[in-house]
């Protein structure tokens, strides 16, 4: 039976460790038959070739416990997030895409009335009384 399992590499006190994929029956470090990735625990770096994995998997090889998680956590870091739209109901887009002449001019007007406004209260905002505010 083949396994995927993990080859301990690295120095004393410094493990880093190699996926393989390895015949059951043989020691932890010894010959394998494919290196599928890399994971090295003090510094978080994990490298995996999930195609060769995938295709030790549909062979029936099994995964130890700490290669499956691992396994798990790079197929995750490597699938792109889709991005979240609103989906607008036809009927919206229908009723709002024609616009005509006036309602442009009707819209270009209240824009401008609106920056009039802001410019008289953006003037008097030192909080000087020039004579234009109520004061209550």
């Amino acid at each position: 039976m083949v396994k995927i399992r993990l080859k301990r590499m690295g120095k004393r006190h410094r493990p880093t460790y190699r996926i393989v994929a390895i015949e059951s029956s043989r020691s932890r470090d010894g010959k394998y038959l494919e290196a599928l990735g890399h994971y090295d625990p003090v510094r978080k770096l994990l490298e995996m070739n999930l195609e060769r994995v995938e295709h030790w998997l549909s062979k029936g090889a099994q995964p130890t416990d700490t290669a499956r998680k691992l396994i798990r956590r790079y197929s995750k870091e490597q699938k792109p997030v889709p991005e979240v739209t609103e989906a607008v109901p036809e009927s919206k887009i229908t009723a709002e895409a024609p616009a005509g002449p006036a309602d442009e001019a009707a819209a270009e007007a209240q824009p401008a009335e609106a920056g009039d406004a802001a410019l008289t209260e953006t003037s008097n905002e030192g909080g000087q009384n020039d004579g234009t505010e109520a004061t209550g």
